[in-house]
């Protein structure tokens, strides 16, 4: 039996590589096959050879992973997997290496013959990776000799030679490379990225072990991966900053039409539903037909459990699935041989199959666990019931809203200083705290495009809010209404009034606090703007530096340290430190902070392929545990600069 628990062939020889392609499209148009030249770009290079390494796990066959960043950036990656195939390919008259490296949609991945299930991208990945790579070396150990092969910007140098002895037991496969300068704006990989994707992947495939080393410091970084309870041990992981409404992960595992099936889930106290779908090791985040059939199986089953057992009264209308997934943490792990996915990205499920597959087994195996565990049941129920009532209320006063809106004509805030300009293209929005920034900057601002909402102390910590204490916030509603988009189910990004918001608060512990709320609602509640690229965060100077009737600014210690040794280091200087906007005048605000051709803006990103780390972040950061923001405060405190203790 294979790690994806159905029955693998073993048989993997130089003719099951097939060749659909050629490969010199991909140095013309890289974006096509890693989807940018930029750092995301990058570090799919790393993930595309990692990939293969875990198709090898998947099939029983490999389970130590290890992944390199040398002096310099270039990347190793280590498995004792079978080994690429070394014999003639017949098809070609070359080495199997060869082609897998230098031929696209070359791979064992198609046939059904090597590869049952695999996560790469349909064999495209090594080739890819050579051909964005000033050079390339892959060894493999097989049969006691290790066999070398080195490209260059995707050109074979050396033919396959054998290089020396090894072990007769040992095999698997070492591919070492360096990303071409010439192709990636940034060549750079962040370390902390890569950590991230690694530990996800070691999640989701138990019993494997990943090793990451960092080698380009003086002190080598090194971070090993190894959960042998696989997605329970995920889901323990992401619930650690908050408190689990019980003590179990429930985990349905089984196959059906050919798709294995593995779903771990626990509520927590919180009101957010974190729900993560994977097939074949590769996230789904906009989800597909194997998240349906789990949102299905749990609305269907809850229900009939509450009926049967009493915990719903007749009079009383089902739950609806929103109500059952608040607080609920869960991931969906499908592996399937022939994956179909909408669009190309490779976002979201297709296969039909897939969702018959886990609707049956979660529905079957999660009917027993509430049987089984009544006192479970009945918290769950109850906290779902908690939260139908919450949704009422919320609706109810999300349809007065409307209804004042419809009779009002969409009336704005009354705080909200509007920009007169109307195209949202050109228009932004600058979110102030407080009163006295707020003054600065609405003399300060351009009043044709920029627009200003003061907010009132510090906004509802929504990690700890249900829909309709959200409703009822006065800071909330003043946002929501001045974005005009709407929020949840009724998010509308076609009616986003300004194409730049602009979060602006103090450089203090305060300030952080504040746009981490702010962050924190757009990313539960709006998330597409941060998706979009439309959030941003304002970088007032920390320093104002006077001397001799002249002035400058400057952003960091940095910064000031080097205006200091250009001007000189002598009485005459006058430094101010800037505790908050409010200490600027409008002029100073303006010329600093928000003015177009001098300030400087920070634009708030957001990682798909990491969005269960970044959930965490939040939850982290704004939940109700001290100990995990603790720890990542200590783990995280040489990116904070000047930070007011």
């Amino acid at each position: 039996m294979g790690a994806a628990g159905t029955e693998f062939d073993n048989e993997y020889d130089a003719d099951q590589i097939q060749i659909l392609e050629g490969l010199e499209a991909v140095r013309k148009r890289p974006g096509m096959y890693i989807g940018s030249t930029s750092l995301r770009g990058l570090h799919h290079l790393v993930y595309e050879i990692v990939d293969n390494s875990v198709d090898e796990a998947l099939a029983g066959c490999c389970d130590m992973i290890q992944i390199m960043i040398h002096k310099g950036n270039s990347v190793t990656v280590i498995d004792n997997g079978r080994g690429i195939p070394v014999g003639i390919n017949h098809k070609s008259g070359l080495p199997a290496v060869e082609v897998v490296f230098t031929v696209l949609h070359a791979g064992g991945k198609f046939g059904g013959g090597g590869y049952k299930v695999s996560g790469g991208l349909h064999g495209v990945g090594a080739s890819v990776v050579n051909a964005l790579s000033e050079w390339l070396e892959v060894e493999i150990f097989h049969e006691g000799h290790i066999y070398k092969q080195r490209y260059e910007r995707g050109k074979v140098v050396d033919r396959l030679r054998v290089i020396g002895d090894c072990d007769s037991e040992k095999s698997g496969t070492k591919v070492t490379f360096l990303p071409d300068k010439e192709i990636f704006e940034e060549t750079v990989f962040d370390y902390d990225t890569l950590k991230q994707r690694f530990r996800e992947m070691a999640f989701l495939t138990k019993g494997l072990k990943i090793v990451l080393l960092d080698e380009r410091e003086e002190e080598i970084k090194e971070k090993s991966f190894h959960y042998e309870g696989g997605i329970k041990e995920f889901v323990t992981y992401l619930n650690r900053s908050k408190n689990a409404l019980y003590e179990q992960i429930i985990y349905c595992e089984g196959e059906k039409d050919h798709v294995y099936v593995e779903v771990a889930m626990q509520h927590n106290d919180s009101y957010s539903d974190n729900t993560y779908g994977f097939v074949n090791n590769i996230t789904t985040p906009e989800g597909g037909t194997h998240v349906v059939g789990f949102r299905n199986a749990l609305t269907k089953t809850f229900n009939d459990y509450a009926r049967k057992n009493k915990l719903l009264k007749d009079s009383e209308p089902n739950l609806s699935g929103e109500d059952i997934r608040e607080g609920l943490t869960a991931i969906i792990s499908v592996k399937i041989e022939d994956p179909q996915f909408e669009g190309q990205t490779k976002q979201k499920l297709g296969n039909s199959e897939a969702r018959g597959a886990v609707d049956n087994i979660v529905s079957n195996q999660l009917a027993i666990f509430l049987e089984q565990n009544p006192n479970v049941a009945k918290l769950i129920v109850e906290k779902s019931v908690m939260a139908q009532r919450a949704r009422e209320a919320a609706r109810k006063a999300r349809d007065l809203t409307r209804r004042k809106s419809a009779l009002e004509g969409m009336s704005l805030p009354g705080k909200l200083a509007d920009c007169s300009d109307k195209d949202p293209v050109n228009c932004e929005i600058y979110i102030v705290e407080g009163d006295s920034a707020g003054g600065s900057a609405k003399t300060a601002r351009d009043r044709a495009t920029q627009a200003i909402l003061p907010l009132r102390g510090k906004i509802l910590n929504v990690e700890k809010a249900r829909l309709d204490k959200i409703y009822a916030n006065a800071e909330i509603k003043a946002m929501i209404t001045a974005f005009g988009t709407g929020i949840h189910e009724d998010f509308d990004i076609s009616k986003l009034r300004y194409h730049k918001i602009i979060i602006m608060t103090d450089a203090d512990v305060d300030g952080a606090h504040i746009s981490t709320l702010l962050l924190t609602f757009l990313y539960r509640f709006m998330p597409e703007l941060i998706k979009q690229g439309y959030v941003y965060l304002a970088q007032p100077p920390l320093y104002k530096l006077e001397k001799n009737k002249k002035i400058w600014y400057a952003y960091n210690d940095e910064e000031l340290n080097e205006i200091l040794s250009e001007v000189g280091r002598d009485n005459n200087n006058k430094i101010q430190r800037y505790k908050g906007l409010g200490e600027m005048d409008a002029e100073q605000l303006w010329d600093t902070t928000m003015d177009p051709e001098h300030r400087v803006l920070l634009k708030v990103t957001m990682d798909e392929e990491t969005s269960s780390e970044l959930d965490l972040t939040f939850t982290t950061l704004m939940g109700d545990k001290v100990e995990p923001r603790r720890e990542f405060i200590e783990e995280n405190a040489r990116f904070v600069k000047n930070l007011d203790i």
